[in-house]
This record gives C-alpha cells, sequence and structure tokens, in this order.
C-alpha cells in the first residue's frame, strides 16, 4: 500500500452509488482506494469486494459533518499511508428531490445539503491538507452536478433547490481553493459527471448514464488525463 497512491473517496457506502464506482475505478488504476461512508458496514463490505477481486481497498466511517469523524478519518491516513495522492468528495445528500421551485424550498432540507456538500467539503479538505501536501502532486476533486447550473443559468423552476444551492456553493468552494492552493502542487477542479443511475427509488430516467461510465470522468480528474496543469 505505502507504494501505491492512495484516494480517499467519500460517500461511498452505497453498492450502486457514485462512490463506490469511483472507488473501483480508481482501484483499478493502481491506486488504494479508502472508501468513506457514514455506514461503516457497508462501506466495509465495500471495500472487502474491492480486495476479493485483488484491488487495494480499504474502508474508514466517515460523517463529514462530524469533526470527530473527520479527525478519526485524518488519523487513520496517517497511520495507514502516512499521505494522501487524491480527495474525492462525493458525499452528498438531496433531501428535497421532488421540490421543483426556490420559493418552496425548505430551509432545514437546504441547510443539511449545505452542511454536508459545501462545510463537509470543505472541513474533510482542511484536515487532510498536511497529508495531501506530503504527496508529491495530490489532486482534491469536488464531484459537482448539473442542478448547479440551474441557479447560474436563472431557470423559472429550480428542481431539488437546496441541493443545487449546496452544489453551486461548491463550484465557488473549489475555484476558491484552486486559487489558493495554485503553485503548492496540488490540483483542485469540479467534475460534473452529469446525470448519473444511482437511486432507481427515485425514478431514474431511461438516459441516465451508469454509475461506472460517470466514474471514468471522475478517475481522468484525478489521475490528471483530463487537464493540463
Amino acid at each position: 500500500m505505502n507504494e501505491s497512491k492512495v484516494a480517499l473517496v467519500t460517500g461511498a457506502s452505497r453498492a450502486q452509488g457514485l462512490g463506490f464506482a469511483v472507488a473501483r475505478e480508481l482501484a483499478t488504476r493502481g491506486y488504494h482506494a479508502v472508501l468513506a461512508g457514514r455506514n461503516l458496514e457497508q462501506t466495509r463490505d465495500l471495500a472487502a469486494l474491492l480486495a476479493a477481486e485483488g484491488l487495494s481497498a480499504d474502508a474508514v466511517r466517515l460523517d463529514i459533518t462530524d469533526p470527530e469523524d473527520i479527525a478519526a478519518c485524518v488519523e487513520h491516513l496517517r497511520d495507514t499511508a502516512g499521505r494522501l495522492d487524491a480527495l474525492v468528495n462525493n458525499a452528498a445528500n438531496m433531501p428535497d428531490f421532488t421540490v421543483t421551485s426556490l420559493l418552496d424550498a425548505d430551509i432545514a432540507a437546504a441547510r443539511a445539503s449545505y452542511d454536508v456538500v459545501v462545510l463537509g467539503s470543505l472541513a474533510l479538505t482542511q484536515a487532510c491538507l498536511p497529508l495531501l501536501r506530503a504527496a508529491p502532486a495530490a489532486r482534491i476533486v469536488n464531484v459537482s452536478s448539473g442542478a448547479a447550473a440551474q441557479i447560474g443559468a436563472g431557470v423559472e423552476a429550480v428542481r431539488a433547490p437546496g441541493y443545487a444551492l449546496a452544489k453551486y456553493a461548491l463550484e465557488g468552494l473549489t475555484s476558491a481553493l484552486a486559487a489558493e492552493l495554485r503553485g503548492s502542487g496540488i490540483h483542485v477542479e469540479a467534475v460534473d459527471p452529469g446525470s448519473v443511475a444511482t437511486h432507481p427509488e427515485r425514478g431514474d430516467d431511461a438516459d441516465d448514464r451508469s454509475p461506472a461510465e460517470a466514474a471514468l470522468d471522475i478517475a481522468a480528474a484525478v489521475t490528471g488525463e483530463s487537464t493540463k496543469d
């Protein structure tokens, strides 16, 4: 593991989720994938599944709104690897996916999305900075969403408004982090993987991308294939 690049992927506790697909793709590319999710049992099972395929992976419990969880995650990375080559901020929630207007937004739901997508990603990034600086050329990839474009475009009816606002703020956070870390050896970018079929219970569209397909774009950002530094 010490010779492999290490990637931490948040929101990776669901077998049908994008986080797990990203972890699998990075592991197939030679990374040691650290799967992070709120449900430790599920996350460990998924890491074990990758290990059974001969891939390098392990798991940590991580609720990125919990400072103690963040501290424990960083301690695990420090003890097992001593550095972090890639941080993929994928964790998100969409408690208001049935709401179709900003004016009807549930403020509690919007706050919950913001706490996870924006403040949680920032808090984890801050905590991981010493480990990222310890890597030769680290990368931070924030997973955005087409939902954010609704805010910038000024559409008449914003779907999942709390989630959309949070993803829009995440893109702003990405730009600010990229500016502050310019010249540090840590590259920062956001990736919109498109509409991904990860929630059949919500009625995924027939033309949604599979998690495995969407994961290719995020993995390309992690490896540097999609950008010119």
